[in-house]
């Protein structure tokens, strides 16, 4: 214990030895680049392990002005404005969420800045994965992970794995909708089949089940094409090209229906797609609609 005290103490003092002449110079330079020297966590950890939570809050907060005041032109027209110091940010954003990591700052700020301004997708979704160990009932971590993983990254299967938990955690029809979709797209379509079908089963309300059954349904005709495509590809030696071919050739006995009103066709890399992209289309408003008839009262 002793030993630990005089570890701890000799770390704080050599701290402030360096602490005066860093402000010294930080107090010169231009205020958008003032975000600081941020000591490592685990120093932090040691030195203050009762104040974790307050120290993680304080260097968001920097984070968060500093990041303000270098995209606010207006606020002070002296002020010089620069560029902004991204890989700094990253690392006192993880270093914040090392502290704290229950504070859904970090992650919001690393979502709207690392995502959209510094393009780091990777980094933005391990910082979100990193979350959900902690922030274990919220839906909205493995909701945004879900999305980097399925527009940024190209990544269906994972998309698939992270809607499904932020389903679970909300409750979410949508969510849920949105995992057996990206189930199907990469390529685990019967995958996709058995979870929306456990989802069915529990499913209390009568139009989410009635939307499940369609859905379910409609996988099961592209279920049935895929396996005609294999038998074609491991009889044939290539793949068919068109539907037209597997329904031609006797491989299907007739033309699987999308219940979403779209129709089947295959890729160039054989994977089943449909014009619905498994969702129905909006009604089509008339021209009365549009231009209802003008009123007879008077």
């Amino acid at each position: 214990m002793k030993r630990y005290l005089v570890f701890a103490l000799c770390v704080l003092v050599a701290y402030l030895v360096i602490l005066g002449p860093f402000t010294r110079s930080m107090a010169q330079k231009p205020y958008a680049v003032k975000l600081g020297m941020i000591p490592h966590p685990t120093v932090l950890q040691l030195l203050f392990p009762d104040y974790q939570q307050l120290l993680g809050a304080n260097i968001l907060g920097r984070i968060i002005l500093y990041y303000g005041t270098i995209t606010d032109d207006e606020a002070d027209p002296g002020k010089v404005q620069l560029s902004a110091d991204y890989p700094a940010m990253s690392r006192a954003v993880h270093a914040a969420l090392r502290l704290d990591p229950y504070n859904m700052d970090g992650y919001y700020f690393g979502q709207s800045i690392l995502v959209w301004d510094v393009g780091q997708y990777q980094l933005a979704t391990e910082l979100l994965e990193y979350g959900m160990l902690y922030r274990t009932w919220d839906w909205q971590l493995p909701f945004f992970a879900g999305f980097n993983y399925a527009y940024f990254l190209g990544d269906k299967d994972k998309a698939a794995q992270m809607y499904m938990r932020a389903g679970e955690l909300s409750g979410a029809t949508l969510f849920k909708s949105l995992a057996g979709r990206y189930l199907q797209e990469a390529g685990e379509t019967q995958m996709a089949i058995d979870y929306l079908q456990t989802l069915e089963k529990s499913a209390r309300a009568p139009a989410v089940k009635q939307t499940l059954q369609v859905r379910i349904e409609t996988f099961k005709a592209v279920l049935a094409i895929e396996k005609a495509r294999d038998r074609y590809v491991e009889e044939q030696g290539r793949l068919p090209g068109k539907i037209d071919v597997l329904l031609k050739e006797g491989y299907l006995e007739t033309r699987p229906i999308d219940l979403y009103g779209g129709d089947f066709y295959l890729e160039d890399n054989g994977q089943v797609r449909t014009t619905s992209k498994f969702a129905f289309a909006p009604p089509r408003r008339s021209a009365v609609d549009e231009f209802p008839a003008p009123s007879s009262d008077k």
